[in-house]
């Protein structure tokens, strides 16, 4: 029978074989190699590059590509304070792979083996590659109307500040006039409230026919015209949030074909009315059904935010092949307390958050409330800087016809959303936190650095803090780091490892630094951004 022939085949021509599938991109191979001791080894192209002594403390400089030199800094987040100890692979001898020559029959009758494992194995690679849209390679950024005009539909006795296509407009038309747009704020979205009450007679979703008379894709179309993006919102479930029509899981191929044919750039799926069994059907299928429309639409989920934002229930290595950004906390509110509440719970779950973040997919601790009532100016620097640390979406939610220059300063800062933006994807941590301050470090791209210094005190006393480099664990450039200060935009000088940096911290505020290192780091052929770019010396 074909089931003793292919037995003894293998038998005789492939002892000891293990099937080795290497998905470089280039091709496949097949090695046959002798019995490895039981433990868990990577693959080569899933090695962390190997620690020698140097003064950068990663090796002697190198045209690292950008993706090494991120895996090296995440392992290096193990240890304190971003020490330089990373586990090494073991170093005793292995035996060799062998290889063997097969007649023409062996490779017949292997190719019948495979074949069932294969299909399996392209058709998994085909679903999980079309997973990666290639999306969101840095923190979006941009505006939505959700948490300065809410749900406001009353366009009769408040035409300004109704959710109405005029209103999406204008702030499209403030992007793109006053600067916002050059600076990376690109996309513009709707938020909930913008359909109507029912679905067309063919089933689709609709807009209200009063606020968005031109239609969705006409409004697309507007926001496209200025060099500007266009997000979208719906809801996993019966009904959104405010009870408009949701998207079911038998609506979800409608509804994403209506998107890319409105033109749509990003959806926010929010998940009220449904449970979890129905999110957890619902997300991956919505994901599929986007991809296969051909549209490169950028998609954010609120399904962690339903289940508490944390494991064992949410799966963030599942849910970073689905979604490009998430929102794994409760709403943002207008107040340092709902700012600070956020803070506090990143912080808290760092272990379980940092790890979940990087190009492509991103954690989302909402909306930026500068600009608005609720944050002093000082209380408004906290909330940007820390989600610059946190490698956070940066979407406005503000009025920008009426936002004030202190606003403007703080959201337009270059150098803030140079940290924000940077290329590594390496989301922040909490190094210390005492009664009065914590210290937050984000380690960036070629050697550089951003260090939050938030002081939580609300006794209406400005406190000094002293430390240095050293004892901030930034010991990887020997000769120093220049030293700036982000949010006043002042250079503080060229300090030692040992130097102490003396700084002045007001209540609820922050001191923002950027280091920037003395010696020379070359770990990929992307050149560090020009210092006149960012105004520095």
């Amino acid at each position: 029978s074909i089931g003793w022939l292919l037995k003894l085949r293998v038998s005789k021509s492939l002892p000891s074989l293990v099937r080795m599938f290497d998905w470089s991109g280039q091709h496949l191979h097949l090695q046959l190699a002798p019995q490895l001791p039981r433990r868990r080894y990577a693959t080569p192209d899933r090695r962390r590059p190997a620690v020698s002594e140097s003064p950068i403390g990663l090796g002697s400089p190198s045209h690292r590509p950008l993706r090494n030199q991120a895996e090296a800094w995440r392992a290096r987040l193990s240890t304190p304070h971003g020490g330089s100890d990373v586990s090494s692979f073991p170093n005793e001898d292995l035996p060799r792979n062998r290889s063997v020559s097969l007649s023409a029959l062996d490779i017949v009758v292997l190719l019948i083996m495979l074949l069932p494992p294969l299909s399996i194995l392209l058709g998994l690679a085909a679903c999980c590659s079309s997973l990666d849209n290639g999306l969101l390679r840095t923190p979006p950024m941009g505006w939505l109307p959700w948490e300065r005009f809410r749900c406001n539909t009353d366009c009769k006795t408040d035409p300004g500040n109704c959710i109405s296509e005029n209103l999406i407009k204008s702030m499209a038309d403030k992007l793109a006039e006053d600067g916002w747009k050059e600076l990376g704020y690109e996309y513009v979205n709707l938020d909930d409230c913008w359909s109507a009450k029912e679905r067309d007679s063919q089933g689709r979703l609709q807009p209200d026919p009063n606020r968005f008379p031109s239609g969705i894709k006409a409004l697309a179309d507007y926001v496209h015209s200025k060099g500007l993006k266009f997000g979208i919102y719906s809801d996993m479930g019966n009904y959104t949030c405010n009870g408009y029509p949701g998207t079911t899981l038998d609506t979800i191929d409608t509804d994403a074909k209506t998107f890319a044919e409105w033109e749509v750039d990003m959806l926010k799926l929010d998940g009220c009315y449904s449970n979890s069994s129905v999110k957890a059907i619902g997300y991956p299928k919505m994901r599929i059904a986007l991809n296969k429309t051909g549209r490169p639409i950028a998609y954010s989920c609120s399904w962690p935010a339903y289940e508490g934002g944390l494991p064992p229930k949410v799966n963030y290595t599942v849910l970073g092949e689905i979604c490009n950004l998430w929102r794994n906390f409760g709403d943002i509110q207008d107040s340092w307390e709902s700012v600070l509440n956020i803070i506090e719970w990143y912080g808290n779950n760092q272990d379980k958050l940092q790890p979940a973040a990087g190009p492509g997919r991103w954690n989302d601790p909402d909306t930026l409330i500068i600009g608005n009532f609720g944050l002093s100016y000082e209380q408004s620097k906290v909330q940007m800087a820390l989600w610059a640390i946190l490698a956070a979406p940066l979407f406005m939610s503000s009025d920008l016809r009426t936002i004030s220059e202190d606003a403007k300063y703080i959201l337009q800062n270059k150098l803030l959303i140079y940290i924000n933006q940077d290329s590594l994807g390496i989301q922040g941590q909490r190094i210390m936190q005492s009664r009065h301050f914590e210290v937050w470090k984000r380690i960036l791209f070629n050697g550089q650095f951003a260090i939050a210094v938030m002081n939580n005190g609300t006794d209406g006393m400005p406190r000094p803090f002293a430390s240095n480099l050293a004892l901030l664990g930034i010991l990887d450039c020997k000769e120093g780091y220049k030293i700036y200060d982000v949010l006043e935009q002042v250079f503080l000088g060229d300090f030692a490892l040992d130097t102490t940096i003396n700084i002045e911290v007001t209540p609820t505020g922050v001191v923002l630094l950027f280091l920037r290192p003395l010696c020379s780091f070359t770990y990929s052929t992307k050149p560090i951004l020009r210092a006149q770019e960012l105004e520095l010396q």
